[in-house]
Formats: C-alpha cells, structure tokens, sequence
C-alpha cells in the first residue's frame, strides 16, 4: 500500500511508486526533515504552519506536503497554479470547511505557486489568513520575485537543495532493493560505477534519476538467478549523458578544462559554447561557478580586480535566482573574465611563498611585529619599534629596516606584477615604494 492505503501500480512510474512513506525514508533536506529539524517537528506536533518549499524539480516538494499531511493527521489538497482556477479553489475551500467540521484541518499543496494570477489570489488569501487552509506552495523560482507579497507574508519560505551524488545513489539503491514498489523482485546487480553515471546525469533530481534507472532496466541482461545492468547499456538507454559524465568523467573534467582554456585564452565565445554543453548535458552549474573562481585569481588576478568579486556575485546570484535564471549570471562572470586583461602573478607569486617558507621550517616573526597583549610581553620588547603606517610620510614606513621580512632571511620578491590591466599601475606604486625604501636607506638624501 502506498502513503494513501493505495495499492502499487506497478504500471506507474518508478519514482512515483518509490515515494518515500516516512521522513525516515526521506532522502535529502535533512536540515529541514531530520530528527528535531523544523518540518519533522511540524509534523510530530500536527501543528503545520504555511509554508513555501522554494527547490529545483526532484527535490521532493511534493513528497513533502504528503508526508506533512499524513504525519500530522490533516486532509491534503492538490492544486496547480496552472490548471487550478477560482472554480477549482473555491471547491478545494468548500472541502476544506466539510473536513473542519470533522475537526480535521486541511493542507492546501499548490504547485508551481509563483503562476497565481490575481484572481486566484484573491479567491485563496482569506482562507489562508484564516487558518480554515494550510498553505504549501512549491515553487522553482525565487519567490522573492515571483510569489505575491501578500501570500509571502503568510508563510515561511524553505530551501530545497539538489540532491548530491551520493544521495541519489541512496535513492536508486533503495528502488532496487525494494520487492514491493521498486526494482527488487527482479534482482539486478547494478555496480557502483553505473549508479554514479546515472547520478550525474540526473543532475541533483531523484525523479530524473529514478525514471532512468527505470529505462536503464529495460537493457539489462540475464546473470544467474536474476540480472545484471551493464555499463555499455548507459549508451543505448541514456545517449550522450552516459558519455558525457561518467565515473571516471573523462568527458566531464574535458569540458571543464575547455572552458578554463577558453576563458584564459580569451576567447568568450568558446567559452559560452562549452558551458552550455556542460550544463546540457547534465553537469552541475555550481561546477562551472567554481572554476570560474579559480579563474578569477589564478588567469585574471589582479589585472582586473573586479573579477573575483563579480564571479562571487554571480555564485550569489545563481543560488538566489534559481537554476533558469542563475545560468545568466554564469554566463555574465565568464564572458567577463574572457575579454578582461589576464595575468597569473597572484598564481605564481603564491607558489614562490609556498616554496620559501617549505623551506624556511624555523622561520620567526620580527620582534616589532608581535603582539603585545600584556605587560610581560611588552617588556620582551614586542611591537617596539613598530611603525603605524598612517603616521608615516606618504602613507608608508620607508627604509629597508621595516619591511616585516624575517631577521637572517634574504628578501624574495614573490610578486612580480605584469603590464597588463590594473597590474601595471600595481608595478608602478611597487617601484615608487622601492625608490621610498632606497631615500630611506641613503639617509633621505636625493
């Protein structure tokens, strides 16, 4: 029997006959749905307050509402946005009061609630004001934008994240094991490595994995007493996702590196061309946003100083905006730092500090440069002779006696600005300090 004491259709979809019964069998959201989190504590109290679950598809939205429903005892209505007109929430209210007068509270899950127009709105908002329905709305876009503030006010929002790897190897696991709704009656043997291909293809989404895991199957073949899914079956099931990230992610980690190039070697167009076939193809965006990250100190630096916090900006944005509308800023950051000027001094200088001090172990700390939180340490003479640069000529303490390297250690210029961008003005305030240094030095004199 399922959630609702229905019999499995095994005709039905896998991902829909493997609906989680209980939070325990809940995979994901655990900051949300785990022991003492707010939604199981909802639940456990049946007390379930208005709320707006905000996650790309397959993050078990849906799910949810039934398990809150169920767990807290109350009667659930299903409506979309989409389909639903004020017809249909008038009669989904009309029940609502049938179920009140049994003293059974209602929960109200409307799909894709960010599409309410003002009608529906305004057939729905007095009823969720109140208390006779519970509303849970699922939505995949910011409903900071798209939700209407009245309806926002009335209920919290919840941030469903895309499943990882791992869970959604959980979840094919569990469809295989299971006799009664899933997979296991048949008995295939599934490797490790074929449930990661299928996982990345999926892309963060049970459903998506679930549903081909279930046409995977249909390519399975016989071995022993039951069957065995192939790796060389992912093709002719999947096409191009199976290729294209697969566990060794030949594929995956090529297109990274294409884009890298691209981006490095200024070349905005390629770029653009590679990240969409990355993300097309089933790869996470958060994959790209994080190269471009790299990038951004490693290729751009400080040539242009904006890159770093403009590809911050846009990781912001991608998470705030929602998959659609974050692939924009993606694409913002990247034709960026394509046409910005491009130096690896940051890169290089860094590896040069690591080298040194690798090879520097009893390296200490200039005395004027400690700290001096207490009397005894003062009168070691920490932070004597310290130099507060604001009070100095110029903003700087010139002279080669305090330039905080080391006592005993030869100076290494580890930073070596190029001529490009904003580095060429670095090089110069550089070379103006040296000059400062040297007056310091021969006494002041010109």
């Amino acid at each position: 029997m399922d959630l609702f004491g229905q019999a499995p259709d095994d005709s039905a979809p896998l991902a829909f006959r493997m609906r989680p019964r209980r939070f325990d069998d809940y995979v994901g959201q655990q900051a949300l749905v785990g022991p003492g989190r707010p939604l199981r504590r909802m639940a456990e109290s049946g007390s379930v307050r208005s709320m707006i679950l905000w996650g790309p598809p397959g993050t078990g939205k849906t799910t949810l509402a039934e398990l809150l429903a169920e767990h807290s005892g109350a009667h659930l209505e299903r409506l979309s946005a989409v389909m639903a007109g004020v017809k249909e929430i008038r009669a989904a209210v009309e029940r609502a009061r049938a179920m009140q007068a049994q003293g059974r509270p209602t929960l109200l899950f409307l799909d894709e609630i960010h599409r309410l127009n003002k009608s529906q709105q305004d057939a729905l908002l007095p009823h969720v004001e109140s208390g006779l329905l519970t509303l849970i709305g699922a939505t995949t876009e910011n409903p900071s934008f798209e939700v209407n503030s009245a309806l926002l006010s009335r209920a919290r929002v919840h941030v469903l994240t895309s499943l990882d790897e791992s869970e959604l190897v959980e979840v094919m696991r569990r469809a295989l094991r299971d006799e009664e709704r899933g997979l296991g009656r048949r008995r295939i043997a599934v490797d490790d490595e074929v449930l990661a291909i299928l996982a990345r293809a999926a892309a963060g989404d049970a459903r998506r994995a679930l549903g081909m895991l279930e046409t995977a199957c249909d390519f399975t073949v016989p071995e022993g007493e039951g069957e065995r899914l192939p790796r060389e079956a992912l093709d002719a099931a999947l096409g191009h996702q199976a290729s294209a990230f697969d566990k060794q992610g030949d594929h995956y980690y090529d297109l990274l590196s294409a884009i890298h190039k691209s981006v490095r070697s200024s070349r905005q167009d390629a770029a653009l061309l590679y990240i969409a076939r990355f993300i097309q193809g089933g790869g996470d965006p958060l994959d790209v946003i994080r190269r471009l990250a790299a990038i951004a100190s490693e290729d751009v630096g400080n040539a242009d100083p904006r890159a770093l916090p403009l590809v911050m900006a846009a990781w912001d944005a991608y998470l705030r905006l929602g998959d659609y509308e974050g692939q924009r800023a993606i694409a913002h950051a990247a034709i960026h730092l394509a046409i910005a000027p491009k130096s690896n001094a940051i890169d290089q200088a860094w590896k040069r500090a690591k080298a040194f001090v690798a090879a520097q172990p009893r390296l200490e700390v200039p005395i004027y440069l400690r700290n001096a939180p207490t009397r005894l340490m003062e009168s070691l003479g920490h932070g004597h002779g310290y130099r507060y640069a604001h009070n100095e000529p110029e903003g700087y303490p010139a002279g080669s006696a305090h330039d905080c390297w080391p006592e005993g250690l030869s100076h290494e210029a580890f930073y070596q600005p190029s001529e490009h961008g904003q580095e060429k003005r670095y090089a110069q305030l550089m070379a103006w300090r040296a000059e400062l240094d040297a007056r310091a030095d021969r006494g002041g004199d010109e």
